[in-house]
């Protein structure tokens, strides 16, 4: 199923070999319940409880591609939800920190992570401020849309790192790309749009 699954993200565009191994190694139902276990191989997004949703695995691939992880990369998520993009990233660098503001769901994929044996480091708390305490990271991913570009989170990307957010209303976002080429000198690229849940917080929606 979870070949199946890689082959549909394979067909909408996504090339990078190591995101789709990372796709292929990750179990998708292990974040659902088992009443709903036939769900998990649908290119869908599917609700997680609290109002969030477990993102569809094109988008969490798309996302991913965007990123251009490297092994040695440092990242921050923005919203760790149910745990699976996480899960993505950590197959391609250990160094994943994430960040998520509901509390239910915090405690639910810290769970998660730990029935895995995995070991990202998790914080709760407002995600649209980052995590200035860590900075800075090579890579920052942002899985909920968000009004504008937070210049917060611009701040604590490397020099040549890279900021992948949905950038919008809250009825549609533009996947935006930004790499940080000096101080104070950004370089923003435009992709498709998407719908994501709202991001909360400071730089997000109140």
């Amino acid at each position: 199923m979870r070949k199946s699954l890689v082959r549909i993200v394979q067909e909408k565009g996504i090339k990078d070999k190591r995101v789709l191994e990372a796709m292929e190694q990750v179990p998708r139902h292990f974040f659902f319940e088992k009443a709903f276990l036939e769900q998990a191989y649908q290119d869908k997004a599917f609700p997680i409880g609290e109002g969030q949703t477990i993102s569809q695995p094109y988008t969490v691939a798309y996302q991913t591609e965007l990123l251009e992880v490297q092994p040695t990369d440092k990242i921050l998520e923005i919203g760790t939800g149910s745990g699976y993009q996480c899960s993505i990233l950590l197959k391609l660098t250990p160094k994943v920190y994430t960040i998520e503001y509901n509390e239910v769901l915090y405690h639910k994929a810290n769970r998660q992570f730990q029935l895995m044996g995995l070991t990202p480091h998790t914080f709760l708390g407002d995600g649209s401020e980052g995590l200035p305490q860590h900075a800075p990271f090579n890579k920052i991913i942002v899985t909920a849309g968000a009004p504008i570009i937070p210049k917060t989170l611009l701040r604590q990307l490397t020099i040549g790192g890279k900021l992948v957010i949905p950038v919008g209303d809250t009825a549609t976002q533009k996947m935006l790309r930004i790499t940080r080429l000096g101080e104070d000198e950004f370089a923003k690229e435009e992709f498709d749009n998407f719908k994501f849940v709202p991001l909360l917080g400071k730089q997000g929606w109140k």
